[in-house]
């Protein structure tokens, strides 16, 4: 593992859910670039990192190495996968084919008190990119398009995005968060719901079409 890094959010507590919050917190560390493609972290360093023991920080990577996310390197750790610009660019298109749509369908469909029930989310969304915690902000960006979807009643549906979501890498998020340019971004999930809640379909499909589009430029790192 590399001796200098990011800091990463102070994880504590312990019960059943606790290996999931390490492992939710590692991939939004791998998606956001916090923990680098082609990097060799060890769960010990991880650990003193995250301000929690070494156990549950080891068997969160072996979570991630069944997804794909890193490889397991003998008696050293824990490379992070490299994934190519293409495949990023594969994974956007297909996120965009099921998301504007079943988004927009949304707006006729939802629950008006379900689609309110998201705000709390959102705000969380905002005030992550306004204190520049990337972590964070990956955390309740992914709860909250995962939570909208799941409205359309499509289980796996959700799975797929989520999936998806995972594999992504936004390193430009950085350099977001460093100009003041992050909430921006982040106040367009309060604009989805307004629109959501308005009924009004083009400006929710116009939205998300805006939302994906930002994506792509935070494929490479600043």
């Amino acid at each position: 593992m590399t001796a200098a890094g990011p800091a990463l959010p102070a994880l504590g507590g312990r019960g059943p859910s606790y290996r999931e919050r390490v492992a939710d917190a590692l991939r939004a560390a791998l998606i956001a670039g916090e923990l680098r493609p082609g990097e060799v972290y060890s769960a010990p360093g991880l650990a003193t990192r995250f301000g929690v023991s070494a156990t549950p920080v080891r068997e969160a990577l072996l979570d991630l190495a069944k997804e794909g996310l890193v490889d397991v390197v003998p008696n050293k750790g824990y490379r992070v996968t490299v994934v190519s610009e293409r495949q990023l660019d594969e994974y956007t298109h297909v996120r965009a084919l099921i998301e504007i749509p079943t988004t927009a369908a949304l707006a006729g469909t939802a629950d008006p008190v379900a689609l309110a029930g998201l705000r709390p989310v959102a705000e969380e969304i905002v005030t992550a990119a306004t204190a520049g915690d990337l972590v964070a902000y990956i955390d309740a960006d992914q709860r909250f398009h995962l939570a909208l979807l799941a409205l359309a009643g499509n289980a796996h549906l959700v799975e797929v995005v989520r999936d998806l979501r995972r594999r992504s890498r936004l390193f430009g998020l950085t350099a977001l968060a460093e100009q003041g340019r992050l909430r921006a971004s982040a106040e367009e999930h309060l604009e989805l719901l307004d629109a959501l809640l308005a009924r009004d379909t083009e400006a929710v499909r116009a939205v998300m079409t805006r939302h994906l589009g930002h994506v792509r430029g935070l494929w490479a790192a600043p």
